[in-house]
């Protein structure tokens, strides 16, 4: 299997032709060695994953072919057990150091605040800097939190991370991504109108259609 460099230098320019074929068995025996050997990669994701990829490698022509912009966001929706959280741990091995991201279930996110409070806001929205390059954060399974209370206090933990997070992204253009299987209308009735509209401005929406892969 080639290395991670290499599979940079592979995709370097863009996906022409068999470069495609070749990410999915890239990604597949990512995916094996990650979660097991009966892991695979299924057709009727492959439109989503040629999306990620694009984005993923910062292949501009077809950015603006598939209305993609680079300097936002990916915000991954879909039912539960589509494949979400392991597409955006296994994109994790595309893009270059720089853009490489964090994945971080929002659960435990909400489980740091009840031990630590407000410091855990600050810490995953802070202008905190790897390689001259801030943090990129991949926010795993919004809506899997709830409102929690420290000393006496409630807090939406993941919606004053974001609202943080979104003030960078205008001043220094800090990337955010996020999974869930909340709708537009969930996200709203759950986080406010005030989220979902920075979340527009943040995120490139990709949406899963496929079915549970854990059946």
């Amino acid at each position: 299997m080639q290395s991670h460099s290499n599979a940079r230098s592979t995709l370097e320019g863009g996906i022409k032709g068999e470069g495609f074929k070749w990410c999915i068995s890239f990604l597949e025996k990512r995916g094996k060695e990650l979660y097991g050997g009966k892991f695979r990669i299924h057709e009727e994701d492959h439109e989503v994953i040629f999306k990620l990829i694009v984005y993923f490698i910062g292949d501009k022509s077809n950015a603006e072919k598939l209305s993609i912009e680079l300097q936002k966001g990916i915000l991954l929706t879909g039912p539960i057990g589509c494949g979400k959280t392991s597409l955006m741990n296994l994109m994790r091995f595309v893009p270059p150091p720089e853009r490489n991201h964090i994945m971080k279930p929002c659960r435990d996110v909400s489980f740091e605040f009840i031990q630590e409070g407000y410091e855990v806001i600050w810490r995953y929205s802070r202008m905190s800097f790897k390689n001259r390059h801030p943090k990129i954060y991949c926010f795993d399974d919004l809506g899997t939190e709830q409102s929690l209370k420290y000393f006496g206090n409630e807090c939406n933990v993941l919606s004053e991370i974001l609202l943080s997070r979104y003030d960078y992204f205008i001043s220094q253009g800090m990337i955010t991504h996020l999974t869930t299987n909340l709708l537009a209308g969930e996200i709203e009735t759950t986080y406010g109108n005030r989220i979902r509209s920075r979340l527009r401005e943040m995120f490139n929406l990709i949406p899963m259609h496929s079915t549970d892969k854990r059946k």
